[in-house]
């Protein structure tokens, strides 16, 4: 019988092509956020390995902070994530809402 709890794949498919599970995800103390660990987070959840809800408790994030990951990586994929050109890249697309 089923209980009307969400499906959830034991595998998805990460960023760059790996297979992603919940063990190979970023540890939830992780210190230092790189570029490839947002996206791996932003493709859990949209893989529906996690949540939103259980990404911002499993690592302490809040929801406007994923949500910009998520818009980051639909406008520009992975280099979007990039700390050094988050101003260039919300410049631009300020820019463009405007056109």
């Amino acid at each position: 019988m089923l209980n009307n709890q969400p499906i959830r794949p034991a595998t998805v498919i990460g960023p760059l092509g790996e297979l992603l599970t919940l063990d190979s995800l970023p540890k939830p103390a992780t210190p230092r956020w790189t570029v490839r660990r947002k996206a791996e987070v932003v493709a859990a959840v949209h893989g529906r390995l996690l949540t939103i809800e259980e990404v911002c408790d499993r690592y302490s994030l809040t929801i406007e902070e994923f949500a910009y990951w998520q818009r980051a990586v639909e406008r520009s994929g992975m280099q979007g994530l990039r700390t050094t050109h988050m101003q260039r890249y919300r410049d631009l697309y300020e820019r463009q809402r405007r056109f």
